[in-house]
């Protein structure tokens, strides 16, 4: 492993030195990767990290966000939920950050952008500051120069003080000025969306309903209005244990060449009696009919592990039946532990046909126990997602990694990548579902607040 960065803060109000929940994107030769930085236990962090790396992921450069919260020259108690999108018609890189009020309150996007990934503007508000409550917003541009809407930029985010209810907006000049936030047909309402642009210019938003079900809505007029809903799959969900917060399970959405989703979650369907979790996918080349859902091969169903918050990775110059595909996730090697047994660590494998045959999986990370990261009010925390971004074949991932704390601090948690790492195909095969080995579906409640 190579740690990537550091939380440079000292705020009393926070968790130091705490680095977690990254997202990366990849356009060229160079990865942009962000996380939140000095946690605090009830939401959100001191500031959002950026770690650059022009050479593919082999070496990395890092720095803070600039004008965001009072901690780095900007105005916001807080912020959260980063996100990475590139937008090559206009040069522009662009992290997203959920900014957080002094009343914990999720209230608004914010937009940080620069033109090489290592210096960054201050921040322009894409959505919010309205009062409204907001929570988990999501960023990506179209770079397809053949699409009609090429240039045109997207954030999705949902409208906590009304139900959760999904808006989007969008921006055709860089990311300086964003549309006002409509809401797709039917008022959908659920937590995580991350939209996909496909070659054509289509808009496919993947998103959890309300940790039941993963649904997905669509635009084929460049964001000026969205479709309904359309059902990917139902959860099935087992519980992951000593109180990790796991993100409810949002999915991990990624795009091929051709246009192909794939969007990713965490899912017990296939073990009887649901003890345990296994990363699942599904795949559509329109947005609106989905497959089978399809198993990740990890191991065997009674291995007796558990896997969550997946981060699916595809390289955008592959597509179909030699699309290559990485994965990387955190897993338990035994499911039935609590808070002061569970081993914690990350996973990688990866596919170079689509998902036909998979890798045999590598352990990348840990173990690390739960007392090693952060803590929150809803958990022991690495992140409510991580990311996965393929390029040239090699697929790269930053991830949060606990270790012993030294010096008197009381965490020693920073992000770290484990690469490149090639792409590789392999002898094991998904599995699709039978409908007598589905387990119950996760039970629909209200989604709390997981900024």
């Amino acid at each position: 492993m190579t740690q990537v960065s550091t939380d440079p803060f000292t705020n009393t109000s926070s968790q130091h030195a705490t680095e977690l929940e990254p997202d990366t994107f990849a356009y060229g030769n160079t990865i942009v990767a962000s996380s939140q930085v000095g946690r605090f236990t009830d939401g959100g962090s001191s500031d959002i990290g950026w770690n650059t790396s022009t050479d593919g992921g082999t070496t990395w450069q890092h720095g803070m966000l600039p004008g965001i919260t009072t901690y780095q020259g900007g105005t916001w108690a807080r912020v959260s939920d980063p996100a990475v999108a590139y937008d090559a018609r206009h040069g522009t890189w662009m992290v997203a950050g959920l900014v957080i009020d002094t009343n914990v309150n999720g209230a608004g996007v914010t937009v940080s952008r620069s033109t090489n990934g290592t210096s960054w503007q201050n921040p322009v508000l894409a959505v919010g500051n309205d009062g409204q409550g907001y929570d988990k917003e999501w960023i990506v541009c179209d770079n397809s120069a053949s699409s009609p809407y090429y240039g045109s930029c997207y954030v999705e985010v949902d409208v906590t003080s009304s139900g959760n209810r999904i808006v989007m907006s969008r921006s055709t000049d860089g990311g300086a000025t964003w549309s006002s936030p409509v809401s797709p047909s039917g008022n959908p309402t659920g937590l995580g969306g991350q939209p996909l642009v496909q070659p054509g210019g289509t808009v496919v938003v993947p998103y959890s309903a309300n940790g039941s079900a993963v649904r997905a809505f669509s635009s084929t007029n460049g964001g000026s209005s969205w479709s309904s809903s359309t059902l990917i799959a139902n959860v099935s969900s087992h519980g992951v244990a000593g109180n990790l917060r796991d993100g409810e399970g949002l999915p991990s959405a990624e795009i091929d060449g051709s246009g192909k989703i794939y969007v990713a979650w965490q899912d017990c369907r296939f073990r009887s009696g649901c003890p345990a979790n296994d990363i699942v996918y599904a795949t559509s080349t329109n947005g609106t009919s989905w497959s089978a859902v399809t198993r990740v091969p990890i191991d065997a169903t009674t291995s007796g592990a558990d896997h969550f918050i997946p981060g699916i990775g595809i390289d955008p110059a592959t597509s179909g039946a030699t699309a290559k595909i990485g994965l990387y996730y955190y897993f338990y090697p035994n499911a039935n532990c609590t808070a002061a047994t569970c081993q914690l660590e990350v996973g990688y494998i990866s596919s170079a046909n689509g998902g036909s045959t998979w890798s045999t999986p590598a352990t990348v990370a840990g173990p690390m126990s739960l007392s090693q990261i952060a803590d929150t009010t809803q958990g022991s925390m690495v992140g409510d997602y991580i990311s996965t971004s393929v390029i040239s074949g090699k697929a790269v991932s930053a991830f949060a990694v606990g270790k012993t704390p030294a010096g008197g601090q009381a965490f020693d948690e920073a992000l770290y990548t484990a690469g490149p790492l090639t792409v590789t195909g392999g002898s094991t095969r998904s599995t699709t579902h039978g409908a007598a080995r589905v387990a119950a579906p996760h039970t629909a409640k209200p989604l709390p607040t997981r900024h």
